[in-house]
């Protein structure tokens, strides 16, 4: 398929998003005591990225990052906060156990069209780990 765009499923734009805030957590969401660390963690401030950061993250456009995001807070994976100019997303505690528990199945099926997501940058630690 080289040459060619591939396909990306809303499930691998909701992995890329999920993973991409999961990271601004600046922990290993694979290490074993990870209940405790995340009890921690969201009983304060979790931080927040704008949602144009998801966007290029995704590399996609308004209306499917819209739809990525409206998804995932309908699952309850994300928050989104509106303040006077913009939306704020953030990840949350089952957000970071969904990722948990399918980032391998993302990286086994998904593998060549996330490996050529990330052709132009550094391959993410959560790709990496799967590997």
């Amino acid at each position: 398929m080289e040459g060619q765009r591939q396909y990306k499923s809303w499930e691998l734009y909701s992995c890329l998003a999920l993973n991409r805030l999961a990271a601004e957590l600046g922990i290993d969401i694979y290490q074993p005591n990870i209940s405790e660390i995340l009890d921690k963690i969201f009983s304060g401030e979790v931080p927040l990225i704008p949602k144009n950061e998801i966007s290029f993250e995704i590399k996609s456009n308004y209306t499917m990052t819209n739809k990525v995001l409206r998804k995932l807070e309908l699952d309850g994976l994300v928050t989104i906060q509106k303040d006077d100019r913009r939306y704020n997303i953030a990840i949350t505690k089952e957000g970071v156990l969904y990722l948990r528990q399918f980032n391998a199945y993302f990286v086994r099926t998904y593998n060549e069209i996330i490996q050529d997501h990330y052709r132009f940058r550094e391959m993410p630690r959560w790709v990496q780990a799967q590997q």
